[in-house]
């Protein structure tokens, strides 16, 4: 239940609020034994290696906030950090990764893969990301922070992203023990651009020159609604590699040729979110000019109902989308601190009009996965329809970051300062903007 009204606090206070409790998931769901984050806070949740990647980019900001101290945040970091080190590699069943890869969701306890799940090359590349953040932040002369820094340098040139090509040009999403790589890779924009950068900087073992390329021809430009975008339908595709990397202003060969840039096409693509809900085509409830949002996310489950005179399927955990779908009328929340930094009028708008239309969605602050009004007063369902329950880590970390990215660049100062970032966006063709300027002290950037 709320402890304070949040429709009464001025717009810094609600996304500290917001912030602040988007945090605490990272703390009530850690394990400090080993630094393994629950994917879910439902019960026997196993870790997700993504998470843990949110939860070691979160730290800092929870230390300059004041939420954690900085030795606890060290603590929690070279405990995670020490697992992976020591963790179990090889082709078998009974380990935690292979080639310097982990394996999708981890036994929270043991670190052992669970659920016959892939081995992950962009989640992999997420917790990688989380390590040089570390990295960048505990930049202190005592034992402890230089061990987050010889680690974090260790595990990131211990993976093989040669290796996870495969025979093609592009990195493959996935490999299992007995079958091999997944039958697909990347295709279209989506939220592998930090999977590349991190790929072709690897000084050791990188992908060939030509990958990032070879991915950027699958891309699908498209004129939807008025705006000229580069088509990636859940938010989430626009906002998780720009949680570490400050897009505004630097440019790759595609974006030269459409006199743009990634920062710009997040926020056209927020737009378009709230555009598509504006039009509502399946008529579902609420949808409107402050309450947009689809991205991946928990659901109401499957099953089918009529709205509209039209059935629609209703499905659980899934990627939505505007405005070629899937679409079920379920709403991310998240998203709109997730894409603050793009639009933050229509976010910090969309977010009023949440806490004011639908108080109880929150959880002292914090939001859900999901929520459905289409569902409201229907059999099973409460009077603001369906909300998820429980909360995801990735939601979370998402939300953490991309509210500090908007506050103070923390992140984005961090890895402005990183050698691979900068490298990797160079091999990928990325010139311009900040790039073009030096890392003053070889670490803090202005």
């Amino acid at each position: 239940m709320l402890r304070a009204d949040p429709a009464a606090l001025a717009d810094d206070e609600l996304l500290d609020r917001c912030q602040r409790a988007a945090f605490g998931y990272f703390l009530e769901n850690v394990n400090p034994d080993n630094g393994l984050v629950a994917d879910t806070s439902r019960p026997n949740s196993p870790c997700s290696i993504a998470v843990v990647g949110f939860a070691l980019s979160c730290y800092p900001i929870g230390v300059e906030r004041g939420w954690i101290t900085r030795d606890a945040a060290a603590c929690l970091t070279l405990a995670a950090l020490r697992f992976f080190q020591t963790s179990t590699q090889g082709s078998g069943h009974d380990v935690t990764g292979h080639k310097g890869f982990y394996y999708h969701f981890l036994d929270l306890r043991s670190g052992l893969r669970v659920w016959r799940c892939e081995l992950s090359m962009v989640d992999t590349a997420l917790l990688i990301a989380g390590m040089l953040v570390a990295s960048a932040y505990f930049s202190g002369d005592n034992d402890e922070e230089a061990e987050i820094r010889l680690l974090a340098e260790a595990l990131y040139r211990r993976v093989d992203w040669r290796w996870a090509q495969g025979s093609s040009p592009t990195l493959r999403q996935g490999w299992k023990p007995r079958s091999g790589f997944l039958h697909y890779g990347w295709e279209g924009y989506n939220e592998a651009t930090i999977l590349y950068v991190l790929s072709m900087a690897s000084p050791d073992r990188p992908t060939s020159d030509d990958s990032y390329e070879a991915w950027t021809a699958t891309y699908q430009w498209e004129n939807i609604y008025g705006h000229d975008v580069l088509y990636g339908g859940p938010l989430f595709m626009h906002q998780f590699s720009h949680a570490w990397i400050d897009f505004a202003g630097i440019r790759d060969a595609f974006m030269r040729e459409k006199n743009s840039d990634y920062f710009e096409n997040s926020r056209r693509s927020t737009y378009l979110h709230r555009d598509y809900a504006r039009h509502n085509p399946y008529g579902f409830d609420g949808y409107g000019e402050n309450l947009w949002g689809l991205s991946a996310g928990d659901g109401p489950g499957g099953f089918r109902a009529s709205v509209e005179r039209r059935t629609h399927r209703f499905s659980g955990y899934a990627a939505r989308g505007a405005p070629f779908g899937p679409d079920d009328g379920t709403i991310a929340p998240w998203s709109y601190p997730a894409s603050l930094p793009f639009a933050p009028d229509i976010c910090l708008a969309a977010l009023r009009h949440l806490v004011d239309r639908y108080p109880e969605v929150l959880d002292d602050f914090r939001l859900p996965s999901g929520f459905n009004p289409t569902l409201a007063n229907r059999r099973k369902f409460g009077r603001n329809g369906w909300v998820s329950e429980g909360h995801y880590g990735l939601d979370q970390g998402i939300a953490v970051m991309m509210i500090e990215n908007h506050r103070s660049g923390l992140i984005w100062k961090l890895m402005r300062s990183n050698p691979h970032i900068r490298r990797g966006l160079g091999k990928a063709g990325f010139t311009g903007g900040w790039l073009s300027r030096p890392v003053p002290g070889g670490r803090d950037v202005a």
